[in-house]
């Protein structure tokens, strides 16, 4: 035994070192990957920019940043008060900065005085202190005579949770939001503004009327009284050939009404959640035909059933729209009817608040 042991030991070393050489490839590959995984959460705890952010811009209108990482590189995108929510032109982290920058247009004169339209490049640098978020933006002003300046601030969102077992939820009994009479329980959401809103044959109205050859008006959009918070809201609507209105959620949230029948899915098309969600399949009627909205909001998820489809289920809205009221999600709020468009008629506006 004595005299085959070198021999032994000599195959189990060479076993040894065979599979210490099969395993070192793999073992490179295992670190590798470790390392990649560790840079990624690293990445993401080290950028304390990503994710949801309401905001209140300058002049204190609704706004909203998303910042997400995808390939190694940062996203961005933007809501600045109206219109859609639309990607930045770029997006960096420079030292304790986010930095992003937009392009649009505004308002301007050539140099014979005429109105123009103007391309510039706006500049946000952000800083952000636990949940709330600081925000610098400078861009050329419209006459170029220097730089304008803006500061203004907003907090981080929370994200929306996993959608909701909806066959769980228990809703209050109906209660009507329009007596077909008057226009109690409803107000303009700016005191100021043109009303177009009447009660007229038990419809729920909104007449727009525009001078040719005068400055456009400016009408008001209409909301109740009351705030909510989760709910079931079924209505009818009938737009005319080109109307545009929407049905505004918590007074943040726009679910579309406008005339696009015919067209490819969108998600500004009838009863998308405006810019955010895209309806998963056409269900608008021609203008002119009463359609039927059924609308639950429940945790920040909406379904929406449009002349009796289901259009979106149950999807989750990650932050405000345009237009919206204010940007705080965790807010209750009114249900809104947007007015400063076109004519537009409502009727049966049912709510069905969620049980305490």
């Amino acid at each position: 035994m004595r005299s085959d042991y070198p021999l032994a030991l000599c195959t189990l070393r060479g076993h040894k070192t065979l599979m210490s050489n099969r395993l070192r490839p793999l073992a490179r590959i295992v670190v590798s990957l470790s390392v990649l995984l560790a840079a990624a959460a690293g990445f993401a705890a080290a950028n304390p920019y990503l994710g949801s952010w309401a905001l209140t811009i300058p002049e204190g209108a609704a706004g909203w940043l998303g910042v997400e990482e995808a390939g190694g590189a940062l996203k961005a995108s933007m809501l600045w008060g109206g219109g859609s929510v639309e990607p930045t032109a770029s997006a960096r982290v420079d030292g304790d900065h986010l930095v992003v920058t937009r392009n649009h247009t505004v308002d301007a004169k050539d140099a014979g005085g005429k109105r123009i339209r103007k391309n510039v490049v706006e500049t946000i640098t952000a800083t952000v202190q636990g949940d709330r978020i600081t925000l610098v933006s400078s861009q050329p002003k419209a006459d170029g005579s220097g730089e304008e300046t803006k500061r203004f601030s907003g907090s981080r969102t929370p994200p929306p949770g996993p959608a909701p077992d909806l066959a769980k939820v228990k809703f209050s009994p109906p209660v009507p939001l329009f007596n077909g009479k008057d226009l109690a329980g409803w107000r303009l959401t700016d005191p100021n503004a043109t009303s177009g809103w009447k009660a007229q044959a038990g419809l729920l109205v909104n007449e727009v009327n525009q001078e040719q050859g005068k400055p456009h008006k400016s009408y008001g959009n209409l909301r109740t009284d009351r705030d909510f918070t989760d709910f079931n809201l079924t209505l009818e609507t009938r737009l005319a050939k080109g109307g545009n209105s929407g049905v505004y959620i918590r007074g943040i949230y726009e679910v579309q009404v406008a005339d696009t029948y015919g067209r490819p899915l969108d998600p500004h098309n009838m009863g998308a959640v405006y810019s955010r969600i895209t309806p998963s399949v056409a269900a608008e009627k021609p203008p002119g035909e009463w359609q039927t909205m059924d609308i639950t909001f429940v945790q920040r998820h909406v379904t929406v059933i449009l002349n009796g489809t289901k259009i979106i289920d149950n999807q989750p809205i990650l932050g405000c729209t345009g237009g919206a009221l204010w940007s705080d999600v965790s807010k209750p709020g009114p249900i809104y009817l947007q007015g400063d468009h076109t004519g537009i008629e409502y009727r049966n506006l049912v709510i069905r608040p969620v049980a305490e």
